[in-house]
């Protein structure tokens, strides 16, 4: 009884000590998120009004090349045939399943826990 009593005590003091460190992080995270904001409102007001600074040009578009709808078709099956005769190139790897060793140590295990209730029932030892 006197076992029982103490684990109940040890879980109490370990629970009462977690929730009290994690009061303690929660804190001190506000208190950092405070003093963050203070700190940039003092920012905010020491510093000068921003001045506006000139947008820059949009940059010249450069003339591009005009393609064709015919060149455009003959490099498209250019492309295509080239991916085609590709992919005949590919063919997929034969391969055979191995059986997993677990599952193989599994099947001997059981095997011999059959075998040992099995002597055990016989013999009455």
């Amino acid at each position: 009884m006197t076992q029982l009593i103490e684990g109940g005590w040890i879980t109490v003091i370990g629970v009462t000590v977690v929730f009290t460190i994690l009061g303690i992080l929660a804190l001190v995270l506000y208190f950092v998120g405070w003093l963050e904001r203070r700190l940039v409102e003092r920012e905010g007001k020491a510093l000068p009004a921003p001045t506006p600074t000139p947008s820059p040009s949009p940059p010249k578009e450069e003339a591009k090349p005009e393609i064709s709808p015919r060149e455009l078709a003959i490099i498209t099956s250019a492309v295509l045939a080239y991916l085609a005769k590709k992919a005949e190139q590919l063919r997929p790897l034969p391969f055979r399943r191995k059986v997993s060793d677990a599952w193989r140590l599994y099947g001997l295990e059981g095997q011999m826990e059959e075998t040992e209730n099995f002597n055990y029932e016989i013999g009455k030892w």
